[in-house]
């Protein structure tokens, strides 16, 4: 909350300083005071403006400078939001048979014949299946027929 009434304290001083900076003539333009062009079209005189301004641009280029500090310090006592993918997740608990009761059977896959959502695409072989007849299971690689 105080992070954010700072930050837009800050874009307000910023904005200003803009303005301010804009409302001021350049050193090129004092030549023409010398002789008598513009002092009469100012509000503060000759040189009241000069100073108003500038002193105006010093106090908001303070007020700038403090709430720059203040941001920075806010933003390292805030904690960053959490991830939900850095939580770890939660799982249900397995569900428990009760004692003497038989074991239920395990779910059939979703891909077999006359299953809801079984598909056209062939399904790959479990591991605990025995192969089809007339196939061999591959070598492992620690016996002796594996070539070298």
């Amino acid at each position: 909350m105080l992070h954010n009434v700072v930050l837009v304290v800050h874009i307000l001083v910023a904005a200003m300083i803009i303005g301010l900076v804009l409302l001021q003539r350049g050193k090129g333009a004092e030549a023409g005071t010398g002789f008598g062009a513009g002092a009469s079209g100012t509000v503060f005189g000759a040189r009241g403006s000069a100073n108003f301004l500038s002193r105006a641009t010093g106090v908001l280029a303070t007020v700038f400078f403090i709430t720059s500090l203040a941001l920075a310090y806010l933003s390292t006592q805030r904690t960053a939001p959490k991830s939900l993918l850095d939580v770890p997740a939660q799982t249900a608990p397995a569900p428990q048979a009760a004692p003497g009761a038989e074991p239920a059977a395990p779910p059939a896959q979703p891909g077999a014949a006359g299953q809801p959502g079984s598909t056209d695409l062939p399904q790959l072989p479990n591991d605990s299946q025995s192969p089809p007849s007339g196939e061999t299971q591959p070598a492992s690689p620690g016996s002796g027929n594996a070539p070298r």
